[in-house]
């Protein structure tokens, strides 16, 4: 009898040892700079939903089982590689500088033929190197063939503009083409009146709209954030080397109601939230993500009654783009007050000012920059000089390059360094 339950519980030992799990692979290297060679200290490696960051000495080492590892560090593109390599000791991985030199395209700057081509060209001929693309506009528009239930609910669906996303993303990055997929959030027209328990109110009980007559959605609502971390999913999928958020923040009006208390700590709460939500959900992705704020945010010490506290932002982003649109600053700044009669100023120290507070290094940073004519003071044309000024401001800082805005989507050569002899052309 003893022998006979020596023996079953021999079986049962040998079928645990057989059927047990694998220890997970223990994947190790080192990412460095493919210009310099010099190691890349933090730089994020991820496997599936783990992430770790690189030391000092470029060095890291991950645990799980995946047929890819991504990884991407700040100022350099992205990378993805083969985890088998990273199985047969400490492969060296090489991650290209790079700072995206970018111009906007809108949801129909991007379904326009011309508009698309135009910018293509630009792209070809010029320093400019990435685009930012509409995916989601302030209307609440979403230019693409969203798998989102909501979207087609609320009339977000009604123009297709990018018949095909993924393939979309693919001719840019064919041509060496960064791409930077925009997505507005909290600005949403068509959510806030297809739902109006989503929506911002006023006092007396109506949706509040804007000063261009948009509805908002309620920054505090899980549906609503949600629905837009949604669309990020999707842009990631896609293919897309950054996901920037925009209009991620409160209206810049007062007397609003919201699901919680508009105060300063519920407010920054609620961006903050909402980012890390984000960033969260986009780990497997090994997408870099950014938002927009408004300029003065680099200057103001609260979160200008926006939401947007700029100490917190690098702690959960990989850049920030502030909107230094010499138009926007109708106060001036310290030692200028007349803004749009010095663009370069304007750029370089808002930019200086934000460093300053955060501590970060400049590649943290890529502002957006003017490309349109002026509407707030002389109405002057923003040319040539302007652009090549705010340009010189932003690389002399040391930003992650900088990004052209102009909501008619047309651009021209003035103001950019060429590639090519104008008279070879």
């Amino acid at each position: 009898m003893k022998l006979f339950v020596r023996s079953i519980a021999s079986l049962f030992l040998l079928a645990m040892v057989i059927t047990a799990p694998a220890a997970a692979a223990t994947l190790r290297g080192k990412v460095v700079d493919a210009a310099t060679h010099a190691p890349i200290d933090g730089a994020f490696v991820t496997l599936k939903d783990t992430v770790v960051r690189t030391r000092t000495d470029g060095s890291f080492a991950i645990e799980g089982e995946a047929d890819s590892v991504g990884v991407r560090a700040y100022g350099h593109l992205r990378l993805t590689v083969p985890a088998a390599s990273l199985r047969r000791g400490q492969a060296e991985i090489a991650l290209r500088p790079f700072k995206p030199k970018a111009l906007y395209l809108s949801v129909y700057g991007i379904g326009s033929g011309a508009l698309r081509m135009q910018a293509l060209n630009l792209i070809e001929a010029t320093e400019l190197n990435a685009t930012v693309v509409d995916l989601k506009s302030e209307r609440g528009q979403i230019a693409y063939a969203s798998s989102i239930p909501l979207a087609a609910k609320v009339g977000a669906q009604s123009l297709i503009t990018i018949k095909n996303l993924a393939a979309q993303v693919r001719q840019f990055h064919e041509r060496g083409i960064y791409t930077i997929a925009r997505i507005v959030v909290f600005s949403d027209d068509r959510l806030a009146r297809a739902r109006p328990e989503l929506a911002v109110h006023c006092s007396s009980g109506k949706i509040y709209s804007d000063r261009l007559h948009l509805a908002w959605t309620d920054p505090f609502d899980a549906e609503v954030i949600k629905y837009n971390i949604g669309v990020a999913v999707e842009a990631a999928t896609a293919g897309f080397d950054e996901i920037q958020l925009d209009y991620v923040r409160f209206p810049d009006a007062i007397g609003l109601v919201y699901a919680k208390p508009n105060t300063r700590s519920n407010r920054v709460a609620a961006i903050d939230d909402f980012l890390q939500d984000v960033r969260h959900a986009l780990v497997p992705y090994n997408v870099f993500l950014a938002a927009d704020i408004f300029g003065y945010v680099a200057w103001n010490l609260n979160d200008t009654d926006i939401g947007q506290q700029l100490e917190d932002l690098p702690g959960i982003l990989d850049y920030i783009s502030p909107m230094l649109y010499p138009s926007g600053f109708q106060f001036g700044i310290p030692g200028y007050h007349d803004p749009v009669a010095h663009p370069y100023e304007i750029v370089y120290r808002s930019l200086e000012r934000a460093q300053q507070r955060t501590g970060v290094p400049p590649i943290r940073f890529r502002p957006w920059l003017q490309a349109f004519r002026d509407y707030a003071f002389d109405r002057r044309p923003f040319g040539a000089k302007e652009i090549k000024q705010q340009t010189a401001a932003a690389d002399k800082f040391g930003s992650d390059g900088w990004m052209l805005w102009n909501p008619r989507n047309v651009y021209s050569q003035n103001g950019l360094s060429l590639n090519k002899d104008p008279a070879c052309q």
